[in-house]
């Protein structure tokens, strides 16, 4: 069995499948582009992340395009420093669509990194001990698994208590929002160039990523050639006003 079979079955399994026929526009597709070099550029710049593996614009699963990362090692706790650079990187799609396109053009695409990022800055607080509250876990959830377990919780935090829950998860939230757009704004270029590459290869790996972030001219992906030769780049950008400068 060839390498590449392995890397296949594990995108699979770790990405979803693909889904080649699902129909996407070029504004679509150059929208894909931009939010994943969004995620995969921050996820790259912030400490204690894991690596980025690949990123693709070929629709797998439900989602319009994937960053995958892969940990170095086997990690069964996470420190403040490496959750709040989860939270940026879930943010960096989200923030590239708006940086690059306008407020007025961000799309739903971000939704379920929104989730996870809220569940996440939630959790910092209510349940890790990781937030200015301290080390207090707040709530209590009762895993019954009929009549459904909404329907077993006490609430156990006076109204004030949960205001303020409330204000520090927000807290945490727009701290990680402006931190991953300052990054991504003083890293325009390599966004637009991260972008250029999806558009052209639709699937980049990790020596393409290295040479965008190292600014050297980005070999093309190993087994490009199987597929035929590269997408051309459509031009002019055209989502949200002028062609972004690359």
């Amino acid at each position: 069995v060839r390498m590449e079979h392995f890397d296949k079955a594990r995108d699979k399994i770790m990405m979803g499948t693909e889904n080649r026929s699902m129909a996407m526009s070029e504004q679509e597709k150059t929208l894909t582009a931009y939010h994943e070099a969004g995620h995969a550029i921050v996820g790259r710049l912030m400490p204690e992340h894991d690596p980025v593996y690949k990123v693709t614009i070929i629709p797998r699963g439900r989602a319009l395009g994937v960053t995958m990362y892969l940990p170095e090692g086997d990690k069964y706790s996470y420190n403040r420093t490496a959750i709040e650079s989860q939270l940026c990187s879930l943010y960096g799609g989200r923030v590239a669509e708006e940086l690059v396109f306008g407020d007025d053009k961000v799309t739903t695409g971000a939704s379920n990194d929104i989730e996870r990022a809220t569940k996440m800055a939630r959790n910092m607080v209510t349940k890790w001990g990781l937030s200015e509250l301290g080390p207090i876990t707040y709530g209590e959830e009762e895993d019954e698994v009929f009549l459904g377990r909404s329907v077993t919780q006490h609430k156990n935090v006076s109204d004030e208590t949960a205001r303020r829950i409330d204000e520090v998860v927000r807290g945490i939230l727009d701290r990680a929002y402006e931190r991953t757009r300052a990054m991504l704004t003083e890293n325009l270029d390599k966004l637009h160039t991260m972008a250029k590459l999806l558009l052209q290869y639709e699937t980049i790996d990790a020596p393409q990523i290295e040479a965008v972030m190292t600014n050297r001219e980005p070999p093309p992906p190993g087994n490009w050639t199987k597929g035929g030769p590269a997408r051309e780049v459509p031009k002019p950008f055209t989502i949200g006003g002028p062609a972004p400068q690359t």
